[in-house]
């Protein structure tokens, strides 16, 4: 029957599950499947069998049923008790009754129109066991009044033979309750899971908008990709971000086409090294420079990425961050320009100063006696040179990338020569050079900036270690690599400080009260010429117990005299 009403559903439009129909129209279409049975039964008796319609009782029946069927429709069943509607399949028996009355002999079977009633009743799953009673005893009733009714005697055989009919009934009752019953109780459990579905889907609705929300907030551009590479969520920074590095006229270009420059903001990054495909690789990587868009919209972007993980423990997308440091960027180009005007600027006088001391010490040699003025002038221009060297520290540092022109190069000699410059230095400091490098060990590099990078090493190993001991200068070819290792035994620096020591104008605490000279950029411009060769320099220290600085460079290269340069924003 279930069947048949969703036919009727689908027939006259209703879309609707029949659960979610008013009570009202869900009665009247209960009602229906009946009407349209004996619809048909009433043309075949009109067709093959009319002296039917002379029985009062088969029009009686007919009449009974039309006036349900309007009751049905027409009744507002919300506003009454429950399971008032219980009239209609109870009056829906008497109707059947009086058609099998009159038309048993016609056609045979009207009595299983009691099937409708015994349905409803029996799925409505308002009174289960009432059901089952009425379901077998008004069938019961119908099929044994004609018996009572005769003129003649009852017989318990005629009684018997019909009693088929009410207990199919019962039969067919019963087991409509109990599928009735489960069939309740799952659309129960369905009700109920579907509320929690819609309340977690309201949840995630909201958490969404609250992440939307907060994401839009932060002037931070963000993307999330999965582990495809398919963007699963991007806010509007990165939404306008992603547009300035579109190129002029595509509006959607894919990732090949965007305009994504190294730090110098000319060269362009290849498609492989690149942020968004390096974090779908799994990289993690913080605060990298590059640069997006071209010509006056350019703009600066620090660039981190952070894998995310599954319950697995396996890739499962990453999370890129791109902050705009643009002004920062810029402002740091404006200062390194104005150190180096002022540095160049400083200079000149300075040159002219320490010639002109040269020339005065010259004559004062000559002609002082006591030599007290040549003293004096000895100390202005060991004052002269080492302001000297400090202006030219600050004009190295803000002087742009660095070139060199690397070469195949004995590295014990870069060495001793540098030992050799602060052998006097060292003596004066009570402080022990020692080094050991193979005569045989040559790296491919440029032995003029190399040597600065061992001079400034050198140095500050010798001024960090003010109460004399050992420095020690090695090195050694390994994976691929020579590796260059300066160690003191002197100060050391603290675990924060090892963080900042290749940072512009950094010096440590310690230092700062021990009045120990410099000005923080020996260190940097070392590693700006190290990065310039393709090697890394790294610090070891403990506070109180020395440092040690190691330095990898390449031991060799395709095409000798090959020329390069430091990155952009390296100085």
């Amino acid at each position: 029957m279930s069947t048949v009403v969703r036919r009727t559903l689908g027939l006259i439009g209703v879309r609707k599950p029949f659960y979610e129909l008013s009570l009202r129209l869900r009665v009247g279409l209960s009602q229906l499947p009946l009407v349209l049975t004996v619809a048909l039964v009433t043309v075949l008796v009109a067709c093959f069998f009319p002296e039917t319609f002379r029985h009062p009782s088969f029009l009686i029946g007919l009449g009974q049923l039309a006036v349900l069927t309007l009751l049905a429709f027409a009744v507002p069943w919300d506003n009454l008790p429950r399971g008032s509607y219980w009239v209609i399949p109870l009056a829906d028996f008497i109707a059947i009754g009086a058609l099998r009355h009159s038309g048993q002999d016609a056609i045979t079977g009207l009595g299983l129109l009691m099937l409708f009633p015994v349905f409803w009743l029996a799925w409505s799953g308002i009174a289960p066991i009432g059901a089952r009673i009425i379901s077998f005893v008004l069938p019961l009733a119908i099929v044994w009044l004609p018996a009572f009714t005769s003129s003649g005697p009852v017989a318990l055989p005629d009684l018997a033979s019909t009693l088929i009919v009410p207990v199919l009934m019962l039969a067919f009752g019963v087991t409509i309750s109990v599928a009735s019953e489960s069939e309740t109780a799952r659309q129960l459990e369905f009700e109920a899971k579907d509320r929690e579905l819609q309340q977690v889907l309201r949840e995630t609705r909201d958490r969404q908008r609250l992440l939307e929300t907060m994401m839009d907030t932060v002037s931070v551009g963000l993307v999330a990709v999965d582990r495809g590479g398919h963007d699963i969520l991007m806010n509007r920074h990165q939404r306008n971000n992603h547009l300035l590095a579109a190129p002029s006229g595509n509006q959607d270009p894919n990732e090949s086409q965007l305009l994504v420059f190294q730090p110098d903001g000319t060269t362009p990054i290849p498609l492989e090294e690149r942020p968004v495909l390096r974090a779908i690789r799994g990289e993690t990587f913080s605060d990298e420079l590059l640069w997006i868009g071209a010509g006056k919209q350019q703009r600066a972007m620090a660039v981190t990425a952070r894998p995310m993980i599954d319950d697995d423990g396996e890739f499962d997308g990453s999370v890129i961050a791109f902050a705009d440091v643009t002004e920062l960027v810029r402002a740091l180009a404006a200062k390194d320009d104005f150190v180096a005007s002022v540095s160049h600027e400083l200079r000149t006088p300075l040159t002219s100063i320490i010639g002109y001391l040269d020339l005065a010490l010259e004559e004062v040699e000559e002609t002082d006696g006591t030599g007290r003025l040549a003293g004096s002038l000895r100390v202005a221009q060991r004052n002269a040179e080492r302001l000297f060297q400090l202006v030219s520290d600050l004009l190295s540092s803000a002087s742009g990338p660095m070139s060199i022109a690397p070469k195949r190069t004995p590295l014990a000699e870069v060495i001793r020569s540098s030992v050799d410059s602060a052998a006097p230095k060292a003596a004066a400091a009570g402080v022990v050079l020692r080094d050991d490098c193979p005569e045989a060990l040559q790296a491919f590099i440029d032995p003029d900036r190399i040597g600065q990078v061992v001079d400034n090493l050198l140095s500050n190993a010798i001024k960090y270690s003010p109460g004399g001991g050992e420095v020690e200068v090695r090195a050694w070819a390994a994976g691929g690599k020579a590796v260059l290792e300066v160690r003191d035994y002197g100060l050391g620096i603290s675990e924060e400080d090892q963080r900042e020591v290749f940072t512009k104008f950094f010096r440590t605490a310690a230092v700062r009260r021990t009045a120990i000279p410099g000005v923080g950029l020996g260190l940097v411009i070392s590693k700006s010429i190290v990065e310039a060769h393709g090697g890394t320099i790294e610090c070891r220290s403990t506070l109180g117990a020395g440092t040690t600085f190691t330095v990898t460079l390449p031991l060799d290269k395709a095409q000798d005299g090959e020329r390069r340069q430091a990155p952009a924003g390296v100085r």
